[in-house]
């Protein structure tokens, strides 16, 4: 059952990706003239991505402290990475942002294009110009006031377990004195496989919204590094023991 469910899912993302990048390409151009930031395309890329657990009724998304998020403002956001789910999950916040990803995810058909039309910010993992470009265009949308999102482990985790952080959400949050979101997630790691294809029938994701940090009261980036990881990381270990007690469906 596993296996036909996967193939319906894939079969249906792939026909849905192709007529929704249509719809988000002609929504590109008619809000273009009006709406330089993006703003009104990226919310269609959510719902988009949401579309996936509207159609799987085994995967549950909720999430906690939306409203801590700005609709208009600079804030760095940062959150834990478990899978290829959480962006499908962290799609659900429905709040402007711009995603850091990495530069292979940008040519993906449909999905990659529309991360072009969303100007998306680019990273090559590990290049050090490639990590200039990206710090420089992610100031340049926290200046225009639209929040940039990024993942400070800079990859997915293999066992749901926190990696090291590294500093460049934390160095732009200094650099730019604004305040810094940390999103801590649990369960997207039941949605998508880390390999192959087979999907798991039921999801049970959670995202929880911290209130903002401000960089000004820590002295360097590593500093602030180390006490968003900590928050982040007790409140995972929150979380899961909420769902682990939690009534199953």
């Amino acid at each position: 059952m596993r296996g036909l469910h996967s193939v319906l899912f894939w079969s249906f993302f792939a026909v849905s990706s192709a007529l929704l990048f249509l719809v988000a390409l002609v929504l590109f151009l008619v809000t273009w003239p009006f709406d330089r930031d993006g703003r009104v395309l990226h919310l269609f890329s959510c719902a988009w991505a949401q579309l996936y657990f509207w159609v799987n009724p085994g995967w549950h998304l909720h999430i906690e402290g939306r409203e801590r998020l700005p609709w208009h403002g600079p804030a760095v956001l940062v959150a834990n990475h478990e899978s290829l789910g959480d962006i499908l999950v962290l799609f659900g916040l429905y709040r402007p942002f711009k995603w850091v990803s990495k530069a292979s995810n940008f040519r993906l058909p449909f999905l990659g294009w529309n991360m072009y039309l969303n100007r998306y910010v680019r990273l090559v993992r590990g290049d050090k110009e490639s990590i200039a470009k990206m710090m420089a265009a992610s100031e340049r949308w926290l200046d225009r006031g639209v929040p940039v999102l990024l993942f400070p482990e800079g990859t997915r985790s293999p066992d749901n377990q926190f990696l090291p952080f590294k500093d460049g959400a934390f160095r732009l949050a200094l650099s730019k004195g604004c305040p810094l979101i940390p999103l801590v997630l649990t369960g997207a790691g039941d949605t998508l496989p880390k390999h192959g294809m087979l999907l798991k029938f039921r999801a049970n994701c959670r995202v929880r919204v911290l209130p903002p940090v401000d960089p000004r009261a820590f002295p360097d980036a590593a500093t602030l590094r180390d006490h968003v990881r900590d928050l982040m990381l007790a409140e995972k270990a929150r979380l899961e023991a909420e769902v682990a007690g939690a009534p199953r469906n």
